[in-house]
This record gives C-alpha cells, structure tokens and sequence, in this order.
C-alpha cells in the first residue's frame, strides 16, 4: 500500500487486520508486528509483537497521519489469530468452561429477578428491561446499554452479588 493510509477508509483497511506487517511512518521510521485494529477516526495502527513467555505483549500505536506505507509481511495461522484475539480479554474469560458460564448466568438472572428487573436469555446473552445486554463472564464490566441510569443500577447490583458472594456468583445471596 503505497500513500494515503488514512483515506483507504475501514474495508480496506480490515483487509491488513490479523496480518504481520511492516508499517513506514516518517522518514525513518519503520514498525512491525501483527495487525490487532485500526481506529477508524485517526486511521491509527494498533501492532502487537508476542514475547518469548506464554501470554506477554508488547502494543504499539502508529498514527494514522505518519503512515507513509504499509506492507503484508505474513498472514496469520489459526493460533495467531486466536491469540490476537484473546491477548486483551480478561483472564477469567479465557479460562470459564461453558457450565461455569450457565452457573453465572443463571446467578445473575436469578439475582436480578429477585431485585425486581425483568430478564430474558437470548443465547448466551441476558437481556433486562430490553434496554441492556449482559454477555459473559456476567460481571459489571459486561453490561452494555445506552441508558445510563439503567446501567448504572445493573452494574452495581452484579457487583453487590459478587462482593457478597465473590468465589460464587452463581449462587443467590441470603
């Protein structure tokens, strides 16, 4: 890709997401590493390289108006891909089997009923009031709704059922 990064606009710049690739921002100035995202404001470059350890990364941000030129180096195997994937999630969401995901899930539920909200199960996913969605692990940073007030009550009564029963959530508090 030679000049005008920041125009190429998101379908293009998704084809070099999950890709190795060699960045040129300035006269100099060169990075590589694999492609996580691109902000789709400042057409910015999220890289990350993986240490020799299991589980170590090093991040690094190319601003989008520096960029001079970027190349394919390699594409990503399945391993790669996956671990570009879940190198920023929470741990506790890399290590939950399904059963401990349908024990919390149906804590929380039964949580929020009994504090009066009503809840659906779509899927994996508990919808309440139709207004809010949370996905797993089911804590309060898994809460999502454009209703602040609603989120607000919800992320502190998931919290309150984890401070109350913190090693098991699944279970209703007293």
């Amino acid at each position: 890709m030679q000049c005008g990064w920041p125009l190429l606009g998101p379908l293009q710049w998704m084809r070099y997401v999950n890709k190795q690739v060699k960045v040129k921002a300035g006269k100099d100035e060169e990075r590589r590493g694999w492609l996580l995202t691109v902000d789709p404001v400042s057409a910015s470059l999220v890289l990350v390289n993986f240490g020799e350890e299991e589980g170590r990364a090093s991040v690094q941000v190319v601003m989008g108006h520096a960029v001079e030129e970027v190349e394919v180096l390699q594409e990503a195997d399945e391993e790669t891909t996956e671990r570009l994937r879940t190198s920023f999630l929470p741990p506790e969401t890399r290590t939950l089997d399904p059963a401990e995901l349908r024990r919390r899930r149906g804590g929380v539920r039964r949580w929020l009923e009994k504090n009066r909200f009503p809840v659906e199960e779509e899927g994996e996913e508990l919808k309440v009031a139709g207004v809010l969605t949370i996905t797993a692990p089911y804590g309060p940073e898994d809460c999502c709704s454009s209703n602040q007030i609603i989120l607000d009550r919800i992320q502190k009564l998931i919290q309150n059922v984890i401070q109350l029963q913190p090693d098991h959530p699944e279970t209703d508090p007293a």
